[in-house]
């Protein structure tokens, strides 16, 4: 069954370029995140604000590296009551974000109430749900008690979220093909579990390359320690690039 196509909408766009690759900024401290951003540029990447580094460096965080000129994706993955949810989106939107995210297993009213959130600002940024957790296997799943089947189960949530008004998923990149056949070309698709053929795997389980996301229909590569724990970030942005430049 076809997924519901994404209607055209105006979306908040900042930054200075079209890098596909947002790097993911896995860190502790706002020191720590500063110092990659002056090795690398807006011109290269977008940056990715997740929980740890957002409960350490707080909103001041996220309006530094904005007044920087990089693009935000703030990866809190708002899941609560709806109106708890709407109250953090408006909160996230304001900050000047280029894209944040919620779980899509929060439901349909809770992802229209997101929606609702992020149109107090005029430019609004991207919105998109998170399916299922790259850490997650099917046997992970089923071990609590969710039997069916991982790519009918990610097909069911992308279909919801983008009934609910959203921009599109986080996926795994090996889901990327099957979404895309089914939904619109202006559907985001943003894949995490993305290793160049020269990185380690670390803790990801379902994983594929830069090249091959792409080539299977990925808008978006979040991207973190074979970039962030890389002796040259820059070089490895560069290197990455390079192997889908041909394909954007």
């Amino acid at each position: 069954m076809a997924l519901p196509q994404l209607p055209q909408l105006v979306f908040h766009e900042t930054g200075m370029n079209d890098s596909k690759i947002i790097v993911a900024l896995d860190y502790s401290s706002a020191q720590q995140a500063l110092e990659f951003a002056q090795k690398v540029s807006p011109e290269q990447c977008r940056l990715k604000i997740g929980k740890e580094l957002f409960t350490s460096a707080g909103p001041a965080l996220v309006e530094s590296l904005a007044g920087q000129g990089y693009d935000i994706f703030l990866d809190l993955k708002f899941h609560d009551i709806p109106n708890t949810v709407m109250k953090a989106a408006a909160v996230a939107a304001k900050l000047g974000v280029w894209m944040l995210n919620v779980h899509a297993v929060g439901g349909s009213a809770m992802m229209q109430a997101a929606r609702e959130g992020i149109e107090v600002v005029s430019r609004r940024p991207f919105l998109i749900a998170v399916t299922v957790l790259t850490s997650m296997s099917e046997r992970d799943l089923q071990a609590i008690g969710i039997e069916t089947p991982l790519p009918q189960l990610v097909s069911s949530l992308c279909a919801s979220a983008l009934e609910s008004g959203l921009d599109g998923v986080v996926c795994s990149a090996r889901e990327t093909g099957l979404l895309r056949e089914q939904i619109s070309e202006t559907a985001l698709l943003v894949t995490p579990g993305i290793r160049p053929d020269w990185a380690a795997n670390d803790d990801q389980k379902r994983i594929v390359t830069p090249r091959q996301a792409i080539i299977d229909g990925a808008s978006y590569l979040v991207i973190g320690r074979p970039i962030t724990q890389h002796s040259d970030p820059a070089e490895a942005l560069q290197l990455i690039s390079d192997t889908i430049r041909d394909l954007v």
